[in-house]
């Protein structure tokens, strides 16, 4: 009798533990599903706002009231825009996300860009140096022709003053090319017209005057 009501708590007890083990992996479960849910925001949808034109503090206010957050990844450059204007927004506004959202923004920089120049000085024609200059970006003025050899680029200008390969330069400033014009230093010749390192000076011998 003693051994049957034993067997009967034990079956009891393992059948308690099954349900208090079961009660906790369900428990579990739906702990981790509401928890989840918190997590990605499920079913929460956020328009974007649009602040594009905006300045970044503007922006910024803006989205953190949408309860997104603003982060500047780039900069561009508008010459019609102030500084701080935001230019480009990416998720765009009107897209749909869920809070909590990071969107980036492109700003614009209001510095003119600059340039590094290349190295065409005494090394390209006058053909190759205004085809590479306009691909980059820079802006060419008049051509300044100077003695040297036909098309040929000499040296170049900005502002009135030389400058070399690598100098960085504003894409509003105009580039001056000074080029060849074919012509020969008129200080390379004598007086008759004749190269002096050319001319003989030296006297004649004894053997040369018989």
């Amino acid at each position: 009798m003693a051994s049957k009501i034993l067997d009967k708590m034990l079956r009891s007890k393992l059948l308690w533990n099954l349900v208090a083990m079961l009660m906790v992996v369900v428990l579990a479960a739906v702990g981790a599903w509401y928890g989840m849910g918190l997590y990605t925001h499920h079913g929460e949808r956020i328009d974007v706002p649009n602040v594009k034109g905006m300045v970044i503090s503007d922006a910024e206010y803006t989205l953190t009231r949408a309860e997104l957050k603003a982060v500047v990844a780039d900069s561009g450059w508008d010459r019609k825009l102030p500084a701080g204007t935001v230019l480009e927004q990416l998720p765009a506004g009107g897209k749909v996300v869920k809070s909590g959202r990071e969107i980036y923004l492109t700003i614009n920089s209001g510095q003119t860009p600059t340039l590094a120049l290349p190295d065409i000085a005494d090394n390209s024609s006058l053909r190759e140096a205004e085809a590479k200059l306009k691909s980059m970006g820079f802006k060419l003025g008049p051509i300044e022709y100077a003695t040297g050899d036909k098309d040929w680029v000499l040296a170049v200008k900005c502002r009135g003053r030389n400058v070399n390969v690598g100098d960085r330069i504003s894409i509003d400033d105009p580039i001056t090319l000074v080029v060849g014009n074919n012509e020969i230093d008129s200080d390379d010749f004598g007086d008759d017209g004749w190269d002096d390192e050319d001319e003989d000076t030296s006297m004649p011998t004894l053997d040369e005057t018989i």
